[in-house]
């Protein structure tokens, strides 16, 4: 059973929303997957993103702002039975589903942060991601900052992008290299469910594992992705071998491990 929202105003229900999307937005524009017409709801208020059995609200810098049993917040790991308040509306949050997130793995981040060193030669070999004192690893959740810019990174050689193959059975393993940035080198080995890449507040998005194989999702910034060069949609997007993403104005290279 899908988790749902169900929305409502001075104690009359007035619809429920089954979380049936990655994400789903709430705001006053008819083209929100919860819309709500009223002066005090942004055209585009908030987000929630929904992956397997775990629910994540994101305000989308709303005039107004929301709150989450009244207390106003920005981003927000959902629990069954939280209410979130969007002027006069209530939306209650429910999900039967046992989940096995908590609201400290949504908070916690797994930080890529290459050594500080200032005129040292550098040994040329890659960081090993398990030794460095910088990482912090919390249940399904790990989160990569690289810590390149749009500004003074340099670009990236076109990346030798073979055809597509099809796509791998989920008990193949995957992971990410960085390619560009001071952390140029670093790979991450996609051991989890879920893996959230990018910069808190710039751009963000979520890597999920599934049957098919590994998806890509927006989740937070105006600016959307891209991968092979190509902005991403609202719309998961599956990855194939060699695959080259760019968030947060940094490169990575998506590849299957043999």
């Amino acid at each position: 059973m899908a988790a749902k929202l169900i929305l409502s105003m001075d104690g009359s229900i007035i619809k429920e929303y089954p979380l049936n999307k990655e994400r789903m937005t709430i705001g006053r524009k008819a083209h929100n997957d919860i819309a709500i017409d009223n002066l005090a709801v942004s055209g585009e208020h908030a987000a929630i993103v929904t992956i397997l059995h775990d629910s994540f609200l994101e305000d989308l810098d709303s005039t107004n702002g929301l709150e989450v049993n009244g207390v106003p917040t920005k981003k927000h790991f959902l629990q069954s039975g939280d209410v979130v308040e969007i002027g006069k509306y209530k939306l209650k949050y429910i999900n039967d589903a046992v989940s096995q997130t908590t609201a400290a793995d949504f908070e916690k981040t797994m930080v890529m942060r290459a050594p500080v060193k200032q005129d040292t030669a550098s040994s040329g070999a890659a960081p090993n991601m398990q030794a460095t004192p910088d990482t912090v690893k919390t249940g399904k959740f790990e989160t990569v900052h690289p810590a390149g810019t749009t500004t003074g990174s340099q670009p990236a050689s076109p990346a030798q992008t073979p055809t597509p193959p099809p796509a791998a059975p989920v008990q193949q393993s995957a992971a990410i290299q960085v390619l560009t940035g001071p952390n140029a080198g670093k790979e991450l080995e996609l051991v989890k469910n879920l893996t959230t890449l990018g910069k808190p507040g710039l751009q963000v998005a979520v890597l999920t594992r599934r049957p098919q194989g590994f998806f890509i999702t927006h989740v937070e910034g105006e600016k959307y992705p891209s991968v092979n060069g190509v902005s991403l949609t609202s719309q998961p997007h599956q990855l194939n071998d060699h695959d080259v993403i760019e968030l947060a104005g940094v490169k990575m290279e998506f590849y299957y491990k043999k």
